[in-house]
């Protein structure tokens, strides 16, 4: 099988320890997320990574075919600083953020896997009427 090319993102490999400390400190969120949906190709059908280092920043989730980080973010965040660092990583390296509240994952996770699906269908095919219904590789 052929291996895609990614263009490489570079990143502050000092973050690379702190990223390990994350994926094995994770949220309860993250870990529902990462289980239920993103794991091995699970209902999206897409690679991603965890606690993947981007520049200068550490993203929760992030799918480099699509360039699409994924931010579960919990009560403690700031929204004026997490605009800030979504906006230079999408005019540095063309990352799109897609951000999701823990509450919403833990307790709404049919509307995240939904939502998510729609923000994939809008990246990838910007026409929606060229968008078809796919079927599921598993379900949560």
């Amino acid at each position: 099988m052929k291996k895609k090319n990614y263009k490489f993102i570079p990143y502050d490999k000092e973050l690379v320890s702190r990223a390990r400390e994350l994926r094995k400190d994770s949220t309860q969120a993250e870990k529902v997320l990462w289980e239920k949906v993103l794991k091995d190709r699970g209902v999206i059908n897409l690679k991603f990574s965890r606690q993947k280092p981007i520049g200068d920043f550490i993203m929760d989730f992030y799918c480099a075919s699509l360039k699409l980080a994924v931010e579960v973010d919990g009560e403690v965040h700031d929204a004026v600083r997490d605009k800030e660092r979504d906006n230079v990583l999408k005019e540095k390296f063309g990352v799109e953020v897609v951000r999701y509240k823990n509450e919403d994952v833990l307790n709404n996770i049919e509307e995240v896997i939904e939502d998510l699906k729609n923000r994939i269908n809008n990246l990838t095919h910007p026409n929606p009427s060229l968008v078809r219904e796919g079927s599921n590789k598993k379900s949560p």
